[in-house]
């Protein structure tokens, strides 16, 4: 049974960014009492969790919230997301608010311009009302940080959120917001999502483009994406934030088909679906016990409702090394975050108010050569293939969200995975959550669905990677574990 939330909602902030749309624009609510709603419940909950930061003047939301209402009574609406309140992740800039990256270093800086994706959701409606939190500079799965400290899982405060979008999904799982945007290289909008129970959509490469960027050509394995506790709520806002731009010139042209995402999968198209079951990859993934069978539970379910479930048999049948993936993977990875991490380490006494993981990244990156990076490329191209096999036959590809459960919030990360067969140690910050880079790796969208609670009352994620710019047809899959 899922444990109740702290804290009940009211019915307004109960509800979900669609239904809220609905109620705005049909003029059963208006922008200001839903603004009103939000700020008393962020004022009642947040303090426990620390989801939201950086939260405007009341004032100015209420202000901003009745010019709305003046343009709905003038018949003017700007769009679905008309006088919702929005928290914009702390790692995407929002002009004339505080983006600080949860770095020390950034603790003062004010962009001048919106980031495209909050250009789109302003464009589209929305308030932004603040931020929410992250890990510095969004590397690891745990969001906490010096600026801010650490935000806690919508059903233990004494575990970790998740990260690094884990202020949005706690702030969604606590309903201090009725959807959200995060971002995701390494499962940062997929492990959240899992350890909230709410469900968090990693968009194929190129889907939603990141603007502005220093490099539009190599540095593609970060995207934004859309987080909520509906798969309506979350195709909606997906809509929003996608699009070509040519200043990123790797942008997917073809428009998300949201009518078709939302569109319930038919009999004959459920019993038509296969999943393929990776699990953990044959005994490659170490795994905390229980989450391996809480996912199979949540796969049955979809069973149960025609959809054809195959389970890897060995390591040799997926096609690719795993280990080898790994090492390409952290080659890409350092070099990309390495580049990143630059200008920061750059500035005086930067290495100094850097947090150790990043510093490993950047130091990594230091000694990697271009023959290096090429002949991770390769492997990397090995692996998309074996990916492409796969998902010529299968329409998902099916692992858990994390291979651990939400762990202590005052750890940094798990340096161990205690598995059935024995203690597995980390050999990085990151290893815990080697069942996130294939989606990553190969480009492909991913969502994490509620996958159920386990034995202590903590959550857990079933992760599903659809068909290249597949998302819509995702989407739909997904809607069966949620119904």
């Amino acid at each position: 049974m899922q444990p109740k939330l702290p804290s009940a909602p009211c019915d307004i902030t109960a509800l979900s960014a669609s239904a809220l749309s609905n109620a705005i624009h049909t003029k059963r609510l208006s922008c200001t009492e839903v603004m009103q709603a939000f700020l008393q419940r962020i004022a009642l909950v947040n303090p426990s969790y620390n989801a939201i930061i950086s939260l405007r003047d009341s004032n100015e939301l209420l202000a901003q919230a009745k010019a709305h209402d003046a343009m709905l009574a003038a018949g003017t609406s700007k769009g679905w997301l008309h006088g919702i309140p929005q928290a914009i992740k702390d790692l995407s800039p929002t002009a004339g608010m505080t983006t600080t990256y949860g770095s020390p270093l950034m603790a003062a800086n004010v962009p001048q311009e919106d980031s495209l994706m909050v250009q789109r959701m302003r464009a589209a409606g929305a308030i932004i009302i603040g931020k929410t939190n992250v890990p510095e500079f969004g590397l690891g799965s745990h969001s906490f940080n010096t600026v801010f400290g650490s935000t806690k899982n919508a059903f233990d405060v004494t575990k970790t959120a998740g990260g690094s979008s884990g202020g949005a999904a706690v702030a969604l799982a606590q309903h201090l917001l009725p959807v959200a945007d995060g971002s995701d290289f390494m499962g940062s909008l997929r492990n959240p999502a899992g350890w909230n129970n709410i469900i968090g959509l990693r968009p194929s490469q190129g889907r939603v483009p990141m603007l502005p960027a220093p490099d539009v050509w190599l540095a593609q394995m970060g995207t934004e994406g859309p987080m909520g506790r509906t798969l309506e709520d979350v195709a909606r806002l997906m809509h929003t934030q996608a699009g070509f731009d040519a200043r990123s010139p790797l942008s997917i042209h073809a428009p998300f088909d949201l009518a078709h995402a939302l569109k319930p999968m038919r009999d004959a198209e459920i019993k038509a679906s296969k999943i393929l079951w990776l699990g953990d990859i044959a005994g490659y993934l170490p795994m905390e016990a229980g989450i391996s069978s809480i996912c199979e539970t949540a796969l049955q379910g979809l069973s149960n409702k025609g959809c054809k479930i195959d389970a890897l048999g060995s390591q040799a049948q997926i096609g690719f090394q795993p280990d080898h993936v790994w090492n390409a993977w952290l080659v890409w990875r350092q070099a990309l975050v390495g580049a990143r991490l630059a200008p920061f380490v750059a500035m005086q006494n930067g290495r100094a108010h850097i947090k150790p993981e990043a510093l490993y990244e950047y130091d990594a990156s230091q000694t990697l050569t271009g023959q290096t990076w090429m002949n991770a490329s390769v492997v990397r191209t090995g692996f998309y293939q074996a990916m492409l096999k796969h998902l010529d036959t299968y329409d998902a590809i099916a692992l858990p969200s994390a291979q651990v459960w939400p762990f202590d919030v005052n750890l940094r990360y798990p340096q161990e995975i205690k598995t059935a067969n024995g203690i597995v140690v980390m050999d990085t910050y990151h290893r815990w959550m080697e069942s996130s880079i294939y989606a990553t790796f190969a480009g492909l969208p991913a969502i994490s669905v509620p996958a159920g609670f386990g034995k202590t009352g903590l959550p857990m994620g079933l992760q599903l990677i659809g068909k290249p710019q597949g998302d819509a047809d995702l989407l739909r899959l997904a809607r069966l574990s949620t119904i």
